[in-house]
């Protein structure tokens, strides 16, 4: 039973090393593993159209499920259905092999505004994330520099999904369709992974320097 100790003004708390696997993995399962499933299965067994309605209605779904049981319903999850309702509808309005590759800087460019949008407010999306996918358990006194950290990742990855906005448009027009599709899939790996390794080193100097801890709650 994992049993939680309120987080003191110098502390961060995140859950026992294993309740925070369970944590992030079933967020992550629910908002991409899921409908990416769903997506997989249904296009093998009907078409890529077809596959695309599936994961975008288990998406919906699980929110439906999520509102009705919890009340609320978690950012990425949103996340998820606000990209993949946004392919789904991009994909199958024409048969055009151009508004089939235009999903994909379109879902950047959402996700962009999405971020954006949250950045300079109370509660900007990367610490919604944080709290949700991690749940990252922040300090009961505010503190100042700690949200303007949130505040800064948060409109560093509206940047980083608008380069790829701008990436992927000029790779559209450039380069043949199995080539803009292997170099869309690689860039977006590779800079989500640089933006996350960023941000990481990023809260581990923020948190050193505002002279707070982070630790772990018990089991």
């Amino acid at each position: 039973m994992l049993i939680r100790m309120p987080a003191t003004s110098g502390h961060l708390e995140l859950p026992h090393p294993r309740r925070l696997l369970w944590t992030a993995a079933w967020n992550m399962a629910e908002s991409v593993g899921l409908p990416f499933g769903a997506y997989v299965v249904v296009t093998d067994m009907v078409s890529p159209d077809a596959g695309l309605l599936a994961g975008t209605a288990v998406v919906w779904m699980l929110i439906t499920i999520r509102k009705l049981l919890s009340g609320s319903v978690s950012s990425l999850l949103m996340i998820s259905a606000i990209v993949l309702s946004i392919q789904t509808a991009v994909a199958i309005s024409t048969g055009y092999m151009w508004m089939f590759q235009l999903q994909f800087p379109l879902a950047n460019l959402a996700m962009c505004v999405v971020f954006a949008r949250t950045a300079p407010t109370r509660k900007p999306l990367v610490a919604q994330l944080a709290e949700e996918v991690v749940a990252l358990k922040q300090p009961e006194t505010h503190h100042p520099g700690l949200h303007r950290f949130f505040q800064g990742a948060t409109w560093f990855w509206a940047g980083l999904f608008l380069l790829l906005t701008l990436g992927m448009a000029i790779m559209m027009v450039t380069e043949p369709f199995k080539l803009f599709m292997l170099l869309s899939s690689a860039v977006t790996i590779g800079l989500t992974l640089v933006g996350a390794a960023v941000c990481i080193v990023w809260f581990r100097l923020v948190v050193r320097r505002l002279g707070l801890r982070l630790r772990f709650s018990p089991a």
